[in-house]
């Protein structure tokens, strides 16, 4: 255990965790919606600081961050426990339980796992991911400190419900962040994750403010968050708040977890990425074995810069600065 950052001591031994919106009031013994961060005589305990799920090297694309130094390898750590209860979670195995639980977990200090992703001469960073990686907030920014003083970039793929503060002290050792935007109203995030909408709205503009590349991914789920006013509506938010040149991966919903719903047909999901793409730049689909969605096209001139098959990535129409080889329009930041 590690004593944890963000939390406020009251009388009678009762802590008030500060991290997320849920702020967690805990007794003696409790632990927080998260399963991570637990009140041990009264002072908030970090129970995975250190312990980690899984450490690989993954496609950047993987994360999906498909305009961030595209074609590069990032060395991906990820531990257990998440602040959102997601009946559709893909990876709950790892994000619904607690460490006491989750028989398979390694141990690694901050220095260890900079180490590790130095090992290959063309891996570009550390990506915090596969669970939650703001409950793990300690152990995520000692790693970043860590990696940014060695020359990595650090990527954070994340469901963004954290509060103002603790994301404000962690973007400047982060680079880049995928956040999931589940779905845009209040009584989906309520109802189906457990959480509420307005927080990942206010870091996702907050990432934005701060020049982090930024790129979102919504999980478009059969009769959950399929509405097509509502997706409009989101996009258009995106435009006003955070810019169409933001790239939107939509995804595939298949059922897991605690949710049974029907998987996303194909042509509904094809469907929404052509509205999608009447307001932003850069549109892709997810978990679909399709041609369609793949490749990023130049907003400019119109045509392919890269090209994608699966997780492998040519650069067919883009220079080494990350502009349009044919029109000169900018395209990637970072390249």
């Amino acid at each position: 255990m590690q004593p944890a950052l963000y939390y406020e001591k009251l009388k009678g031994q009762k802590v008030v965790c500060r991290l997320c919106p849920h702020e967690c009031s805990l007794t003696e013994g409790k632990t927080g919606v998260c399963k991570v961060r637990t009140n041990v005589n009264g002072a908030l305990m970090s129970e995975n600081y250190g312990k980690l799920c899984s450490m690989r090297f993954d496609p950047i694309e993987k994360k999906p961050l498909y305009h961030f130094y595209p074609g590069s390898l990032i060395y991906s750590v990820g531990s257990v426990g998440c602040n959102l209860s997601c009946k559709f979670c893909q990876n709950w195995e790892i994000s619904q339980t607690c460490v006491r639980d989750y028989p398979y977990l390694k141990e690694a200090s901050p220095d260890k796992i900079v180490n590790l992703a130095t090992v290959r001469g063309d891996n570009i960073g550390i990506a915090y991911t596969y669970n939650e990686p703001t409950v793990w907030f300690e152990f995520m920014i000692e790693t970043a400190r860590l990696a940014k003083e060695r020359g990595l970039k650090n990527v954070a793929v994340t469901n963004g419900y954290i509060n103002h503060k603790p994301l404000a002290e962690l973007l400047p050792f982060m680079d880049a962040f995928n956040v999931d935007l589940k779905g845009f109203t209040e009584a989906f995030y309520k109802k189906v994750s457990g959480a509420s909408l307005k927080p990942v709205l206010e870091s996702i503009k907050l990432i934005k403010k701060n020049k982090k590349h930024l790129e979102l991914t919504n999980l478009l789920i059969t009769d959950l968050n399929d509405d097509e006013s509502d997706f409009r509506r989101m996009v258009k938010w995106i435009v006003e708040e955070v810019g169409k040149e933001t790239p939107l991966h939509i995804s595939r919903y298949f059922p897991v977890y605690k949710l049974e719903n029907k998987a996303t047909s194909v042509t509904t999901l094809l469907r929404f990425y052509k509205i999608a793409k009447e307001y932003l730049d850069h549109v892709y689909v997810g978990n679909l074995m399709s041609q369609e969605g793949q490749h990023t096209y130049c907003p400019g001139c119109g045509k392919k810069v890269i090209e994608r098959n699966g997780y492998s990535t040519y650069r067919v129409g883009i220079d080494k600065s990350g502009h349009c080889k044919y029109c000169k329009a900018k395209i990637i930041a970072c390249i």
